[in-house]
């Protein structure tokens, strides 16, 4: 059954006439008539009833029109719904942000993206770089927000920004002393008696201290642990100890208390990614996100 042979059985009942329909229909009326007998055939049932003047809807025909119709209608509202998310005048996007970037970038991105594409829903999920990875990865998040590494294999990416790492010390810190005296930066071998201020296990930023801190010889000692960067920073602003911290949360106002900031000699960076499953069908809406994420960050 073919969705052609439910519009000539419309248009045979709404004219009851093979050449009125067939004429509607754009199609000679001797292919109209093979259609529906084949089509009847098919179904094994006799739809209407043909004199030499005139076709009548059988009961059952008059059954299988409503129900045509029906379908044709939803079809047709498909077809609508299909463009209107082609065209981005409505749709529904699940993104998966972790905590830094929800706080520090999504304020900034998502009311540029909802002016231009006021139809598009964004549903907004803050969680763990694990969490995060699992739910993008079974489908439950179409994109997620994260940073470099991906642990889940499942995920594939598209990079977003390269964004560089700073030291938060607390206010008049030896090492913001050092750092004047020489080039202005400061070497992570230097760190090493430090105390940190770190993320809690779960936190993609926390493998990147640990990562930063191994690379130069050494563990970094972590005597406080948030879930929170804010958090982390206004412990470091009191004195409790030093952190990594990506750049984009330095700009903030965020505290009454506010640390110092220090460029780091080797200058590391951290990749900040848009993850979705591998295969997964890339939207235009998903698209546009992206395109306005990356322009409103350059930006700032």
């Amino acid at each position: 059954m073919e969705l052609r042979q439910l519009q000539y059985a419309l248009q045979i009942a709404i004219d009851k006439n093979f050449s009125r329909a067939a004429e509607k229909l754009h199609i000679a009326q001797p292919s109209l008539s093979q259609q529906l007998s084949k089509l009847e055939k098919e179904i094994g049932i006799l739809l209407f009833q043909r004199t030499t003047n005139s076709v009548e809807v059988t009961y059952a025909g008059s059954l299988f029109v409503e129900k045509a119709q029906a379908i044709l209608d939803m079809v047709e509202q498909l077809k609508r719904e299909m463009e209107d998310i082609s065209q981005m005048r409505k749709g529904k996007l699940v993104v998966g942000s972790l905590p830094i970037t929800g706080a520090h970038v999504l304020p900034l991105v998502l009311p540029v993206f909802q002016a231009r594409y006021p139809e598009i829903e964004i549903m907004l999920v803050e969680e763990t770089t694990a969490n995060l990875e699992h739910m993008t990865a079974s489908g439950q998040i179409d994109i997620s927000l994260l940073s470099l590494p991906l642990m889940d294999d499942a995920l594939t990416y598209e990079p977003l920004i390269e964004e560089e790492i700073v030291l938060a010390v607390p206010p008049q810190h030896r090492l913001a002393k050092a750092a004047k005296e020489v080039d202005g930066t400061v070497p992570i071998e230097e760190l090493q008696n430090e105390p940190f201020i770190a993320l809690k296990k779960g936190q993609g930023f926390r493998q990147i201290t640990l990562e930063l801190c191994q690379r130069s010889g050494f563990t970094p000692r972590i005597v406080f642990e948030s879930s929170n960067i804010e958090t982390v920073q206004s412990l470091v602003a009191s004195g409790m100890g030093i952190a990594f911290v990506p750049h984009m949360v330095s700009r903030g106002a965020w505290s009454q208390l506010a640390p110092g900031y220090l460029k780091l000699s080797h200058r590391p960076t951290r990749t900040l990614v848009i993850a979705y499953r591998k295969g997964r069908y890339i939207s235009k809406a998903v698209e546009a996100f992206m395109g306005t994420f990356r322009e409103v960050v350059e930006q700032q």
